[in-house]
């Protein structure tokens, strides 16, 4: 994903962004509020899998990564 960001215009371009941003709305909260630290480990298969599926959307443009972002930093309270 950092590979296309800047093509896309996309809001983040780092790895950790990325993975906040899928990993949040896997979960529908901050991942950190539902997993423990480090979610690749701890993380339940379903919500990994359910991240992987909204980073693919993203990448063939099916799903709004600004969006899923916005989200994202919501749930955050920023």
């Amino acid at each position: 994903m950092p590979a296309a960001a800047r093509a896309r215009s996309w809001p983040v371009r780092l790895d950790h962004c990325f993975q906040r941003i899928l990993l949040d709305n896997a979960a529908g909260q901050a991942w950190r509020e539902a997993i423990a630290p480090p979610a690749y480990r701890n993380a339940p298969d379903a919500l990994l899998a359910k991240a992987v599926r909204l980073g693919e959307a993203a990448l063939a443009g099916e799903a709004d990564l600004a969006e899923l972002n916005h989200r994202s930093l919501a749930m955050r309270g920023k």
